[in-house]
């Protein structure tokens, strides 16, 4: 006897959660120092491109292959493709996928946790990146810390344990994020620092900043590698899923922008370096807030909400891992999250290691397991499962544009239209494979 599939309680847990696990370190981490390390405003322009022309396709895409087989991306292909096909193997290549990100995303969880700790106890005196990563102790403790918080949650099912938990989550961290940028829009370098993050200057475009920006935008979405389809999964017929996917995006967005007008106001205001790559979030942003009137308060809002954006993330994508190992194997929700949730600290110790106890240099001097796990995840995974879903979704060798827009458009709201064919069959996968391309023959190997 098939078991009924679990449920969402409602469209906002849907919305919420979906923009949860698009919402996290790719927007409050990642997309800050990407943006000042890449142009600042010519960076943003790109990467709003690149979520309108290619985001939003992959999202509804991914959304209507989860929605139509109801189940998770290890079994979603077999249930769509035709006799003899062998799509299924991109629902493995999902697995790793989904495994590699929390296997340094769990890790980066936890040295949010630690710097929160740090600001609401007032010990920041000695507080630093460097000396954070160095220490291995202190990195396994707070990576125990994120991923029994996260499994834990995920024992309970679905609508009381992750949809009430990330409800009432990203509720508090939207407030958080205006509260700090309406903050950060008093400081007296408010505007140097807006000039440069929202005017764009083409002078600075060029292939490198395409190719992170468009890495960025599957990134920050979490597109490609089955984490939506797992919620499409969840969900009813009674709504559309282009119309689903535009409120996902437009709360992303919204997010990584928010982020952006809390740090380089603050930024410039205090005279750092813009271009301070990874550590603007941690070196930078606590050096502003000791500086700060009130710092202390602001800081512990500030690392709070990059809590919150981590959590928001690291247990919808765990979600996806856990109903994977359900599918595999027959085992109750419980006994899944528990089992995934020792494989997943057991890898990631590769990464809250890999600067102290644990070396290991994949690329260019300086780089670490960090730097591999978010290789094979944003520049490999994430780009070509959104070629993947494309061919699948648009093709007759696939699941066909018939059966695609059949299920994206069921229900009320914002339908996916005839003339939008040639967009998502053929602009998508040549502007995503043209630009990794690019990006494979770029990338500083050593």
């Amino acid at each position: 006897m098939t078991k009924e599939r679990e449920r969402l309680g409602s469209r906002l847990g849907f919305i919420l959660l979906s923009a949860g696990c698009a919402i996290g370190c790719g927007n409050v981490w990642k997309f800050p120092w990407m943006t000042g390390e890449y142009g600042g405003g010519a960076f943003v322009l790109v990467y709003l491109i690149c979520l309108l022309i290619l985001g939003l396709p992959v999202m509804t895409m991914e959304f209507s292959v989860g929605r139509a087989a109801q189940t998770s991306q290890i079994n979603m292909y077999q249930k769509l493709e035709k006799k003899g096909q062998k799509w299924h193997y991109h629902g493995i290549v999902s697995i790793v996928g989904n495994v590699s990100l929390m296997a340094f995303y769990t890790v980066v969880t936890g040295w949010m946790i630690c710097y929160f700790w740090r600001f609401l106890t007032g010990d920041i005196d000695n507080l630093g990146f460097v000396p954070m990563i160095t220490n291995a102790g202190l990195n396994v403790t707070f990576l125990a810390i994120a991923v029994i918080a996260g499994f834990v949650i995920l024992c309970f099912d679905l609508q009381k344990g992750l949809e009430s938990v990330t409800k009432y989550m990203m509720v508090i961290l939207l407030f958080l994020m205006v509260a700090l940028a309406i903050h950060s829009a008093t400081l007296p370098g408010a505007g140097e620092g807006l000039r440069f993050y929202l005017l764009p200057d083409l002078s600075k475009l060029n292939g490198t900043v395409i190719v992170n920006a468009m890495n960025q935008a599957f990134f920050t979405l979490s597109i490609g590698m089955g984490s939506m389809a797992i919620f499409g999964s969840y969900i009813g017929k009674d709504h559309s899923l282009m119309g689903e996917s535009v409120r996902v995006i437009g709360l992303d967005t919204f997010a990584a922008l928010m982020a952006g007008f809390i740090m380089f106001p603050a930024c410039a205001t205090f005279n750092i370096p813009l271009n301070a790559g990874p550590s603007l979030l941690f070196d930078t942003m606590a050096t502003v807030f000791k500086n700060m009137n009130g710092g202390r308060f602001w800081g512990t809002l500030f690392f709070l909400f990059m809590v919150f954006a981590a959590f928001s993330t690291e247990l919808t994508v765990c979600e996806s891992i856990v109903a994977m190992v359900r599918d595999l194997t027959g085992w109750d929700r419980k006994k899944s999250a528990v089992v995934s949730g020792v494989g997943v600290f057991l890898l990631a110790l590769t990464t809250a290691l890999g600067y102290s106890k644990f070396h290991f240099q994949p690329f260019a001097e300086g780089t670490a397991w960090l730097d591999f796990w978010d290789f094979i995840v944003s520049t490999n995974i994430l780009p070509l499962g959104g070629i993947v879903f494309s061919l699948f979704c648009c093709n007759k060798f696939g699941w066909g544009w018939d059966n695609f827009i059949a299920e994206a458009n069921a229900g009320n709201g914002m339908k996916v239209k005839s003339w939008m064919k040639p967009i998502f069959r053929y602009v998508v996968p040549t502007c995503v494979a043209v630009v990794y391309i690019y990006g494979i023959f770029t990338f500083p190997w050593k």
